[in-house]
Formats: structure tokens, sequence, C-alpha cells
């Protein structure tokens, strides 16, 4: 928690201007979280290379964060913008093939730009964008809730995917986002201005998306980087198990009045507790 709050107040600096995607510090806590679904193995060399991975994913390919930019906004990935995407995910594979561990590592780790920006309703809105500042503000309000966002597994089944299905679920995954983007403009742009997150509070349907991406993209970027680690054949023991929380119904009232238990005797002075 404490963690999440110095993210949060680290993203309020990074976000003094008009931000496009998530925030640095924000894909930095979706890539720890992330790590929580993958070997320990893989977790640790992530972790011990975490500062190299976030500079590698910041420098993606100009023109491939173009073609994918415009996919976002089109809704639908295009066979060519996905076939970079896989040649890219390639080079990493490659990378363990050639026994070139820690480049592998960080390369494989840098993926998880792809899963995080197919996530995030915010690029998925569409050409028409989102008026000047409403992004901003959900940004904001989505890293000032991270203590309180539950970090749930989105699609277990996903996490066996082979490398080959990634387009496919890729594609998917864009799909869901661009359903939730109108709830940003809806509830952050009213009557002609824009809300400030600091009035926004959990009971939101800001909170809900906020709250549905940021698990989706947790669970896709696990997803991605599973299937590229198992095509190169790395350590798949150890992987932390997951639990499932099923809502319970509330127990039925009782018509009889349930006894009053006695009250504990308050504890005695001068012995043992």
């Amino acid at each position: 928690m404490k963690l999440r709050t110095l993210l949060a107040a680290s993203v309020a600096v990074c976000l003094a201007g008009e931000a496009g995607a998530w925030p640095a510090v924000l894909m930095q806590s979706l890539g720890r979280d992330a790590r929580r679904l993958v070997p320990r193995s893989l977790a640790r060399l992530m972790a011990e290379r975490e500062p190299q991975i976030i500079e590698e994913a910041q420098r993606f390919p100009p023109e491939l964060a173009q073609a994918l930019a415009a996919d976002l906004a089109a809704g639908v990935l295009q066979p060519a913008t996905v076939a970079a995407l896989e040649s890219r995910a390639s080079e990493a594979v490659e990378l363990f093939q050639e026994q070139r561990v820690s480049e592998g590592v960080i390369k494989l780790g840098a993926l998880l730009r792809i899963p995080a920006d197919l996530s995030d309703p915010v690029l998925s809105a569409g050409s028409e964008g989102y008026p000047s500042g409403v992004v901003r503000e959900y940004y904001a309000f989505v890293a000032g809730s991270l203590d309180k966002i539950p970090v749930v597994l989105d699609d277990a089944a996903a996490l066996r995917l082979p490398s080959q299905r990634l387009p496919a679920y890729w594609q998917s995954i864009l799909g869901r986002s661009r359903s939730q983007s109108g709830v940003i403009r809806t509830e952050l742009f009213q009557n002609g201005r824009v809300v400030d997150h600091r009035n926004i509070d959990y009971r939101s349907p800001v909170f809900g998306v906020g709250s549905l991406s940021y698990s989706r993209a947790v669970t896709a970027i696990a997803v991605t980087w599973l299937a590229l680690w198992r095509e190169a054949n790395g350590d798949l023991t150890r992987i932390p198990a997951t639990r499932e929380v099923r809502p319970q119904e509330p127990p039925a009232a009782s018509a009889t009045p349930s006894p009053v238990s006695p009250a504990p005797a308050p504890p005695r002075s001068g012995g043992q507790q």
C-alpha cells in the first residue's frame, strides 16, 4: 500500500501535461502486479532489471507505435501491425535461444507495452478522442485509486495460451477496452467542463472502468510474457497459484433472535494474558 501511495504521488507530477497512454509509473505498477502471475524465476529476473525494462518499453519503434495507435483508434489490429508485433515478440524468444538471457529478459519485459496499450480504454476511444484534460484527469484518478483497486485475474484460461494465439487474444482485449471508452467521456466531461478527478470516488463508473482495465492489463501482460517464455522453453515451475473468490450470498435472516453471547471477562491485572 505504501508503494502504491508513492506511485500515486509520482503520477501526479508526471501528469502535468496531457497524457497519451499509461504514465511510466503506472506501467511500472502494472509490471509488478503482472510478475505475481509468472514463474518466480522469471519474476526475479525481471525485478532485477526493472529500470531497463521500463526504459526499453518507452523506446517503442515510432513507426510501430503509430501503426498501433491507428489500429487502437479504429478498433481493429491490421495484419501488418500484427506481423510487426509478432516480429518484436520473436526478438525476445531468439535472445533466449541464443543464451543471451539478460537481454532476453529486458526485451520480454518491455513487451508489456503491447497488452497494456490494448487494455487501455483511453487509447481505443476512436478518432474523436476526448476533450482536452479528460485523459489527464482519468489517469490521475486511476493512480490515486491504486490502493483501492482489487487486482483480479481477468482470464485464468488465457495464462495457458500458446504464442500463436496471442494476436487473437490481443484483438479480444482491444474490443473489450473499446466498449468502455465512452464511460470516461460521459463521466469526466459534463456540462461542457472537465470533471476534476478529486471529485470522483469509488462509486463512480470511472472507478469501475479504471479497475477493470487495470486488472485486464495485468492479466494480458502476464499472458503475453508466459506465452513467449513457454516458447523459449523457460522454467515454468513455481508459478504462483491463483485463488478463486466467489461472491457469497448474505446469510438468511432468522425468525428467532439468536441468543446473545456473554461478554468475555476483562483481563486480570498482574497475571499472564
